[in-house]
């Protein structure tokens, strides 16, 4: 079994990875199990000096990464550059707020002394996907290793390349051998890896069904998961919001990574009184866009990242138009390079509304008024992030709370940031990423009470 990068710009194949046998997935375990006891036992202070050398050697090294980023999944060198960069600021972030985050919390009691301690898991299994190859990955690794566990990452298949690089460079900055590991090994090797009782927890980004089956086999072993899935953001556009900026800040959100984000905004959700001036000012900036080589600096999307996910969004919106939506601009294809698209006259019930559409593909749904517009956001099955642009802040804090999603950006592009929570509800997962919330998730948070 191997797999295959291929370049989906030019759909040439870049190179083939063979899949680990069982004996050495079964060491490279064995490895992980045996490293965690040194790894943990360090002292804080002595895992921060590693995660200096990580941003360091990201920053020296993030031209070369972002290449690879760019050849396997097409986004263009200048947001490869900015992921890397990101990585990069997500170790600064834990490396000034670690030692507040896991210090002990003294709880005054009746008890001579009583205080929560917070200590790692083990190996904690990272399932990860290729739309932010190296992000999704060190937004996982800095906080969970930091804290003294070890990790194991299953990156998605067309990565591979990226996955290795990862590794790579854990080796580069000497961590200890076995601390970070990839595992070039198919899907349904999880459950095998899940299953092994040396692997105490487990964390994924990716789709419903891979998260649904995730969690049901974590839980088979009452192993803890946390589960970052899909997502079908709104953004609430209100009468008296600034038009403009939300116009520009949705064709960017909606249309950054070619599309193929989990809290891109989706469902343009716009109040009757101006839905005719925001349209035409989002399909501005939506004819601004600027496609071809993903490694030109002056291509501003590139292609999506597999052909099967182009031919996806074809499907999803050739089924909405059907439905009665009309498209305003786009609906061509060449291979894997999408033209960007925008819909008029969605309603729910079609497609483009329910489904999660991981691609270049944004909606315009009109609202009668705020009540339905917050109505018409929460109307879906997913609730990751969401953005709501009105001038009135009163207004958007009590609105703010009514939006059922894990987060919500008033006047602001959707994003995820170390310093805060990232995580959804409903199918669009449960557990945190990211900020102190995240970095306890895969802690065991242990009571000491001495009398």
């Amino acid at each position: 079994m191997n797999f295959t990068s291929v370049n989906p710009y030019t759909q040439k194949k870049l190179k083939s990875y063979p899949a680990l046998s069982s004996q050495a997935l079964d060491q490279k375990i064995k490895q992980a199990d045996q490293a965690f006891n040194g790894w943990s036992e360090l002292s804080l202070e002595d895992r921060m000096a590693y995660f200096q050398k990580i941003a360091a050697h990201l920053r020296s090294e993030k031209q070369r990464y972002a290449e690879l980023m760019t050849a396997e999944m097409g986004k263009t060198l200048k947001e490869a550059m900015a992921e890397i960069e990101k990585c990069a600021v997500g170790c600064d972030y834990y490396l000034a707020n670690a030692p507040r985050f896991l210090a002990d919390l003294t709880i005054e009691t009746e008890a001579k002394k009583s205080f929560v301690a917070y200590q790692p898991l083990g190996i904690v299994l990272a399932v990860m996907p290729w739309n932010f190859p190296f992000w999704q990955v060190f937004r996982f690794a800095i906080p969970s290793l930091l804290a003294g566990n070890v990790g194991l990452l299953k990156h998605a298949a067309n990565v591979s390349g990226c996955s290795l690089a990862i590794e790579e460079i854990f080796r580069a900055c000497d961590f200890p051998a076995g601390v970070f590991q990839s595992l070039l090994i198919e899907s349904k090797t999880v459950e095998t890896v899940l299953k092994d009782s040396r692997v105490k927890a487990v964390t994924l980004t990716g789709s419903e069904k891979a998260g649904a089956s995730v969690a049901s086999i974590a839980g088979s072993q009452i192993k803890k998961s946390v589960l970052e899935l899909g997502g079908s953001d709104a953004l609430i556009v209100l009468a008296d919001a600034d038009l403009e900026k939300a116009a520009e800040v949705a064709a960017h959100s909606r249309m950054q990574n070619a599309g193929q984000s989990c809290i891109a905004a989706k469902r343009f959700i716009v109040e009757k009184a101006v839905k005719k001036e925001f349209t035409d000012r989002v399909l501005h900036h939506i004819g601004l866009i600027q496609q071809g080589d993903p490694m030109s600096e002056s291509t501003t999307m590139g292609p999506v990242a597999r052909l099967d996910l182009a031919e996806a969004i074809d499907k999803q919106c050739a089924d909405t138009v059907q439905q009665g939506a009309r498209i305003l601009h786009g609906g061509q294809r060449d291979g894997c390079n999408v033209q960007p698209i925008l819909l008029d006259n969605v309603k729910p019930g079609m497609t483009a509304f329910d489904e999660e559409t991981f691609g270049p593909l944004a909606v315009i749904v009109e609202a009668k008024d705020e009540r339905d517009a917050i109505k018409l956001a929460n109307q879906s099955n997913y609730g990751l992030g969401s953005a709501l642009w009105t001038q009135d802040l009163e207004r958007a804090d009590r609105l703010a709370r009514q939006i059922q999603a894990g987060s919500v950006f008033v006047n602001s592009l959707m994003r995820s940031d170390p310093r805060v929570p990232f995580g959804g509800v409903k199918l669009s997962g449960f557990g945190r990423e990211l900020s102190e919330v995240g970095m306890k998730e895969f802690l065991n948070i242990k009571t000491v009470w001495v009398e």
